[in-house]
């Protein structure tokens, strides 16, 4: 079982210093719109992912006209208490340590602290481009297995090498296919290995998200989830061989396991042109969902969930079957936010769980 039981934000986002605790499993997080509540939220997926769920670069999670961040979180899991320090002390040093020691690579972190958020624009997911979806496996995957996570590093720093060297090629009129070969050989092994992770996590997992999705949509759609790769129909290794040409006229990597994509059906029509906004969010949903369900069966306990701004964004049937499944029927800890306390404290009171409210507006 994992709980976070305190967290404290200094210069982080909108949040020059406050401290937060939270004393029961279910955690209702309201204010009006501006006052902190995504921040709160994101500052605790930094805690468990090392990075925000919302900003790719650290500089935009710093407050204005200040020069660094700390996150300070304390943890219980498997009765066992953690302390987790992140402090961003501006011009790219940063640092991450547990129980006052650093780690030595924030990889090593990485799934101690499951953690699934579901924010509005979460949406892109899958009206998206395929990037948006790679990324979803990989923070799944990443989450389950330290393996995959460095597979993933290495190919992604051979995948820029490679393409530096495509683009050298160009340049100087000039291509050593020796050397190609020799980075195509370094990308062949982690290429093959995520293939295979991802392969083995979509036959669990696409059954897994039909599932949910009957459940929430209530009715006798078929939804129908298929991961594209490369990698179905030749090994890494053929698939460069065959794209080698290609490649050096467009001077970068058109093949691998960069390429791969989930594609969504609805009633073997493509999703995105025949789906309504109501079955996008039923299939955000039970993306998400199925996401909680294999981590928890991954790691044996139940991920902290973090919800933000769903009650606009669902009606109230859906937005009960959704709260009755993570918080009456799970045991893991969740975080909701919403611009009404009284809706957070009557959903809660009607599902019958115990509950704490946290009041940004003062």
């Amino acid at each position: 079982m994992i709980r976070l039981h305190k967290i404290s934000l200094t210069q982080y986002k909108n949040y020059s210093f406050s401290s937060f605790e939270f004393k029961e499993r279910v955690t209702g997080i309201c204010g009006l719109n501006g006052r902190g509540k995504t921040n709160l939220l994101d500052a605790i997926y930094y805690c468990c992912f090392t990075k925000s769920y919302f900003s790719r670069n650290d500089l935009h999670n710093v407050q204005f006209d200040r020069e660094g961040f700390r996150l300070e979180s304390h943890f219980e899991l498997g009765g066992k208490q953690h302390n987790l320090t992140c402090i961003n002390r501006g011009q790219g040093k940063k640092e991450l340590l547990m129980n006052g020691v650093a780690y030595e690579k924030f990889s090593q972190h990485i799934g101690k602290f499951p953690v699934v958020m579901v924010a509005p624009d979460d949406i892109d997911l899958i009206r998206g481009n395929s990037e948006e979806r790679r990324s979803f496996m990989d923070t799944v995957l990443c989450q389950m297995d330290g393996d995959y996570l460095q597979h993933l590093i290495v190919y992604n720093k051979v995948l820029l090498q490679r393409n530096s060297l495509l683009k050298q090629f160009a340049e100087l009129g000039k291509t050593d296919i020796q050397l190609l070969e020799v980075i195509d050989g370094q990308l062949v092994i982690p290429g093959n290995q995520i293939y295979t992770k991802r392969k083995l996590f979509t036959e669990k997992f696409i059954p897994l998200v039909q599932k949910i999705y009957g459940q929430i949509a209530g009715n006798e759609e078929i939804i129908n989830l298929q991961y594209l790769s490369g990698l179905n129909e030749n090994e890494m290794a053929v698939l460069l061989k065959l794209t080698r040409e290609k490649d050096l006229i467009l001077q970068r990597t058109g093949a691998g396991i960069h390429r791969d994509e989930i594609e969504f059906q609805l009633n073997d029509q493509p999703f995105k042109t025949t789906a309504s906004q109501g079955q996008r969010k039923s299939l955000l949903f039970a993306l998400k969902l199925a996401e909680f369900e294999i981590l928890k069966e991954n790691k044996g306990y139940a991920p902290l969930l973090m919800l933000d701004d769903v009650f606009e964004k669902l009606d109230d049937g859906r937005m009960q079957q959704l709260l009755q499944c993570v918080c009456k029927e799970n045991d893991g800890q969740v975080f909701i936010t919403d611009t009404h306390r009284e809706r957070l404290e009557e959903t809660f009171g009607s599902l019958g769980v115990g509950y704490g409210v946290v009041e940004l507006d003062n």
